[in-house]
């Protein structure tokens, strides 16, 4: 199927590859249906875009690429909103703020976005009595696994 994109135009995409936010986005509530677009080979960075409303997208990133040290426990309540069976198949991304120039760009480390690849489930959480991770972390250069 084909879908218009905010960042990368018109893109076709295969239908099983939706991923379904039930309570949406923090903001972007009424979107509730998303897919990842990856931007190149070997770049931490994609696209997680609405296929409900072509505004909503979000530039993401792996955020242990840029901070070897980022961890956070899951709720019960998470685990249970994201039908996790086995960790493995978890993916966290964190929203990346874009900006001029890019080295200035930050991280969204407070409210990771976890997907569930095999039950094409997400979930934006936001980390509770965290001062470990800011909401705008500097991108700067690599530190994590694919430096």
């Amino acid at each position: 199927m084909k879908i218009e994109t905010k960042f990368l135009g018109s893109v076709e995409i295969e239908e099983e590859s939706i991923l379904t936010f039930e309570e949406g986005i923090p903001g972007f509530e009424e979107s509730k249906k998303y897919v990842f677009l990856p931007l190149e080979n070997e770049s931490p960075f994609g696209i997680l875009q609405s296929t409900e409303h072509i505004e909503v997208g979000f530039v993401v990133a792996f955020p242990f690429l840029f901070k070897k040290d980022y961890e956070f426990d899951l709720s019960e309540a998470d685990k249970k909103a994201l039908q996790i069976k086995d960790e493995s198949d978890i993916i966290t991304y964190a929203i990346v703020t874009l900006k001029e120039p890019f080295e200035t760009s930050t991280l969204n480390l407070l409210a990771p976005l976890l997907i569930n690849i095999k039950e094409k489930i997400g979930k934006q959480i936001v980390l509770q009595d965290n001062e470990k991770y800011a909401l705008r972390h500097p991108i700067g250069t690599l530190e994590g696994s694919a430096k």
